[in-house]
């Protein structure tokens, strides 16, 4: 990854030799030349400048994006109209609906694919990923391609899905013409960048990148969005589980009145959260500088260190390249060692639990000032959460449904950053929210279908949504709920109006799991597979199935009752099932919110 450093204070007049030279009037200050044309040349290995670009016949170009939650697709279209200003001849296709006999006639094979799950493709990529690396995968020489992977370092497999599809296509023989860039939750510039590459290495004119108004690509949104979330006032924010539950999950509910905002069942709320003011606190008595100054904010802007640890930068992640940065400022043996190994393991072992106030009491760091600390810290990033809530139920309202997170490591107390801010810190505030579109999270177009739905403790969420969706439009389709949770008394979340719409009729099945009522442990696979042939049958009128919550066990193990029902209830071999499941998705019949 190439990331623009903190403080690239680098006149264009000492940009690197032999290196590609940006224009002088392309659309970037100094320093964006600067970090671009440094950017570009690593990419390509090149010394050819912009007046060697081609500008003669159109190019071919195919861009394929596997995408959950609409950030893949977003940019896939987003290149489709950068390269259609130029001497290109691009199409765009999902992985779902690809032809992947054409894969052998593509020239210029451009994809973009999320990450989800533990390592997973996304579901719409599912099937290609699966193709290509099976034995029937064919030779790919004469495909040239690149890959722009998005992710969260957060996560332990970051960007994996996009990984494996970049060495896959080495493998069968494709050239790789720009390498692949790894994106983190922030991703514009690296866009930016790996788009302005591949112009450049597939011959392209300037009109579509750098030179042509592409990069400067108007990004800014009329009224509130991501970038100018809105201040939504709190209207309700009460705990759903009973006295004496383990759990704490919140339902929260946020005005927007006035803001313009509209979204579908389906969709997300995105939520920018503020840090524990006690740990930033506690940091800032940690560090070897002085604490009262002003530093930079990684949105523009600066303020106060102590009011930007808390609003502005996060401060509990640890990845390996943060970890790096502290090492070199830090004179701890241990870290120098970990660093240095490059074992994933120990790695992972270590980060697990820890946070930015275990490196600052146990590995201090050597840090210039205040601005020099901020500078290896990454940006505080908003939570997306599935709504719990129809417009047409709620005008003016987004609601919630959000599961606290606490747990004890290493002696401290720790949580969720913005599952306790909205639990605990929250009060007298407006927090900052915005929509976030899933348009592969929708009810069928044909209301008179019937649903199925599996939703575990906060995967309930989007459930409540679609319920309130169709009984507000009166809708004649049917629909079924799987819930579970640890205990009935005390953890049955929105039992009143679920028990409501099933006695009205808008939910016509629900099916609890309740997995510590009882000595033998029950989870909500375990009810579809004793309703099996009902489920079945429902499958086979058309049904859509639906799955919302935990990725790691409950959607595996959800998969693999469904592969189970489809065997024993349609008397399908194992092979036949999988071929029935990958129809379900292609069709998108078969669709999942995991987190």
């Amino acid at each position: 990854m190439f990331r623009r450093p903190h403080d690239p204070g680098v006149p264009a007049s000492l940009a690197m030799p032999n290196s590609i030279q940006l224009p002088d009037d392309a659309p970037f200050t100094p320093e964006q030349r600067q970090w671009l044309s440094e950017f570009l040349t690593k990419m390509l290995g090149t010394d050819a400048g912009f007046g060697g670009m081609a500008t003669g016949p159109s190019v071919p170009v195919t861009i394929l994006y596997g995408s959950q939650t609409g950030n893949a697709e977003a940019l896939a279209r987003k290149l489709l109209k950068a390269l259609k200003k130029g001497n290109f001849e691009p199409a765009v296709a999902d992985m779902a609906s690809y032809d992947q006999s054409r894969l052998t006639k593509e020239k210029n094979l451009l994809i973009i694919t999320s990450t989800y799950g533990d390592g997973e493709p996304p579901d719409s990529a599912a099937d290609l990923h699966r193709w290509l690396h099976s034995e029937a995968a064919p030779r790919l020489d004469g495909v040239r391609y690149s890959v722009l992977a998005l992710g969260d370092t957060e996560y332990p497999d970051f960007c994996q899905c996009g990984i494996e599809f970049d060495n896959r296509l080495a493998e069968l023989g494709a050239e790789r013409v720009v390498n692949r860039v790894d994106c983190d939750v922030d991703f514009d510039s690296l866009y930016n960048g790996w788009r302005d590459a591949v112009v450049l290495a597939l011959g392209g004119s300037a009109k579509a990148g750098l030179n042509g108004g592409a990069t400067q690509e108007q990004d800014s949104e009329e009224g509130f969005s991501k970038k100018n979330p809105f201040p939504a006032p709190i209207l309700s924010n009460v705990n759903l589980n009973g006295a004496g539950s383990e759990k704490a999950t919140y339902h929260v509910e946020f005005s927007l009145a006035g803001s313009g905002l509209t979204y579908q069942v389906g969709d997300a709320l995105g939520v920018y959260p503020c840090n524990n003011e006690r740990v930033v606190d506690e940091i800032l008595a940690g560090l070897p500088f002085k604490t009262d100054e002003s530093v930079p904010l990684p949105t523009g802007g600066e303020a106060l260190l102590r009011d930007a640890l808390i609003e502005h930068y996060d401060i509990r992640g640890i990845n390996k390249s943060f970890l790096q940065k502290w090492q070199a400022r830090s004179g701890s043996p241990f870290l120098r060692a970990l660093v240095e190994a490059d074992d994933k393991q120990a790695f992972e072992h270590f980060s697990w639990g820890r946070e930015l106030i275990d490196l600052v009491l146990d590995h201090p760091a050597d840090f210039a000032d205040a601005e020099d600390f901020v500078s290896v810290l990454k940006r505080l990033q908003p939570r997306l959460y599935s709504i719990a809530s129809s417009p047409k139920a709620h005008p003016d309202e987004v609601h919630l449904t959000v599961g606290v997170v606490r747990y004890d490591t290493f002696g401290r107390s720790r949580g969720g950053v913005c599952s306790t801010f909205l639990s605990d810190r929250c009060k007298g505030l407006k927090p900052e929210v915005f929509l976030h579109e899933n348009k592969l999270f929708r009810l069928p177009e044909d209301s008179s279908l019937p649903i199925i739905m599996v939703g575990p403790g906060t995967g309930i969420a989007p459930f409540r949504a679609f319920l309130e969706e169709r009984r507000e439009a009166a809708t004649s389709g049917k629909s079924w709920l799987f819930f579970g949770n640890p205990h009935r008394a005390t953890d049955f979340l929105y039992e009143q109006e679920l028990n409501a719409m099933l006695q009205a009729g808008h939910l016509t099945r629900l099916d609890t799991a309740f997995s510590r009522d009882q000595k033998q442990k029950v989870y909500v696979q375990d009810r579809m597979l004793e309703q099996g042939a009902e489920l079945w049958s429902w499958l086979e009128a058309g049904a859509m199935f639906y799955v919302c919550g935990d990725a790691s066990r409950m959607a595996k193990d959800v998969d693999a009752a469904l592969h189970k029902i489809a065997e024993q209830h349609g008397a399908l071999t194992p092979e036949e099932a999988a071929a029935y499941i990958a129809a379900l998705r292609k069709n998108r019949r078969y669709l999942r919110d995991v987190y």
